[in-house]
């Protein structure tokens, strides 16, 4: 019997007619652009609006920070049994939508890899599988540089905000 693949928050990502995107909300009174998504009112200060629209986020965007996680991630729920691996963790401006978003760096992206103003795109990713389900998520990735070494792009300014 064939695993069923769900996302691990429904409505947060989906794959688009333009790729495997973020979902967010627009604001339809003031433009402002959220993630997670909004169904109800507009989450910016001031503004009142409750017109909001679907739209997928840019697929990628620039390392703004990163980290090494070693622990288990709250709040989900781990069994302490089952092994687990460090992960790290990438915070990436999307300047379209003027924003960080959190995720996870795509497996086999070590924390040394990343430098802050690298260009990273969005990829989808596996969180975890049991009997029944394959649990999706996102995923960033540096955007390689087409070198046979599989090296990634260019390093930005840091400004002093790795790690």
């Amino acid at each position: 019997m064939a695993r069923v693949r769900k996302p691990v928050v429904p409505g947060w990502f989906a794959e688009t007619d333009t790729g495997f995107r973020l979902l967010g909300t627009r604001c339809g009174t003031c433009g402002a652009v959220f993630f997670p998504r909004e169904d109800f009112f507009c989450r910016a200060p001031g503004c009142d609006g409750t017109d909001l629209t679907e739209v997928p986020l840019s697929p990628r965007g620039t390392v703004w920070s990163y980290t090494d996680g070693r622990y288990r991630p709250p709040p989900y729920v781990s069994d302490p049994e089952v092994p687990w691996q460090p992960r790290t963790l990438v915070a990436v401006e999307l300047a379209a939508e003027r924003m960080v978003v959190l995720g996870q760096a795509a497996p086999g992206v070590p924390v040394g890899a990343l430098r802050v103003g690298m260009e990273v795109e969005l990829v989808p990713g596996v969180l975890g599988e049991d009997a029944g389900t394959v649990w999706t998520t996102w995923w960033w990735r540096p955007v390689e540089t087409g070198g046979a070494d599989g090296t990634y792009g260019a390093v930005g300014a840091g400004g002093g905000r790795d790690r």
